[in-house]
């Protein structure tokens, strides 16, 4: 098990790196006393978790319970016990402190005492000095947008990538009749292809039915169209990546939702999971379309 302290000023972007490092798979903590750093040691070397990697976030906003030496101290002692952890410590420039307070209008943890938040901001950076002087990790985010510190944190955190999964993908069915759903980020319409709901033995069947998928997939039309939109995937999905993006959203559509878009989808999601990609697979407007084929149709 790895152990990563994030720690540094308030204002430097500590959430922004918590959130980086949790999207990358890490068991994520923020605002720890430190006392309760041993025990949560011990809880997960003796735990079996999913997660090789434990990000816990402390700082001046536990107050008395915070000191920086006497953490310092800890981590050390720790360290000579067999656990690996590293302090990844984020500061910035005054100025760029000052800006952030002002564009957030939030208070600095050091107010409560009574201080300006410019001696708030110059008393923190005196007493968090013992953790940057043993901090594996210093980064500084001075100017840095938060795609920009995302990818200073790759950089620097880069052998964290080893063991962290990769992007997230959903592949979701949907009927355009009930309109696109909103979190999509890629959209296929698969209204080209043959509709199963006018041949009369397949009609009430879905593209989960092995009969329907075979309609669907099985022509020329919808072959093609499936290896065009592989190669579109194994294109974009490392540019996305690239990008910073961890969840990937794609929707298949068709006139109802049940057929066509089914099939789709599905075989869609088995190739991302054959490229070792983390998917998942659901379909929006099914169980409507079902329910919808189950109410008679009166005569008259």
């Amino acid at each position: 098990m790895r152990y990563l302290i994030v720690t540094g000023q308030s204002g430097a972007g500590k959430t922004a790196c918590v959130r980086y490092l949790e999207d990358r798979g890490s068991f994520c903590m923020d605002n720890i006393p430190p006392m309760m750093l041993p025990k949560l040691i011990d809880a997960f070397n003796t735990t079996p978790v999913r997660q090789t990697t434990v990000t816990i976030a402390m700082d001046v906003r536990s107050a008395e319970f915070f000191d920086a030496r006497a953490v310092a101290d800890m981590i050390s002692e720790l360290r000579k016990m067999g656990n690996r952890i590293d302090i990844i410590f984020l500061e910035a420039s005054d100025e760029t402190l000052l800006d952030r307070y002002k564009e957030s209008r939030r208070d600095h943890p050091l107010t409560q005492e009574g201080l300006t938040l410019m001696q708030a901001i110059t008393e923190e950076r005196t007493r968090l000095q013992p953790l940057r002087e043993t901090a594996n990790y210093v980064i500084d985010t001075t100017g840095l947008r938060s795609r920009a510190l995302s990818a200073l944190l790759k950089k620097s955190l880069g052998e964290l990538s080893e063991e962290t999964p990769l992007m997230r993908a959903e592949v979701m069915s949907f009927g355009f009749k009930r309109g696109l759903p909103r979190q999509a980020d890629l959209v296929m319409d698969v209204r080209f292809l043959p509709n199963p709901f006018y041949i009369e033995e397949l009609c009430h069947h879905s593209g989960l039915d092995e009969d329907v998928r075979t309609y669907v997939l099985d022509n020329e039309v919808a072959r093609e169209f499936l290896e065009k939109w592989k190669e579109m995937l194994a294109f974009l999905i490392p540019h996305y990546q690239d990008e910073g993006k961890h969840r990937l959203v794609i929707a298949v559509g068709c006139t109802g939702g049940a057929h066509r878009s089914v099939a789709i989808a599905e075989a869609i999601g088995a190739y991302l999971r054959e490229l070792g990609m983390p998917t998942e697979v659901s379909h929006r407007d099914l169980q409507l379309e079902q329910a919808r084929w189950a109410v008679p149709i009166e005569e008259g």
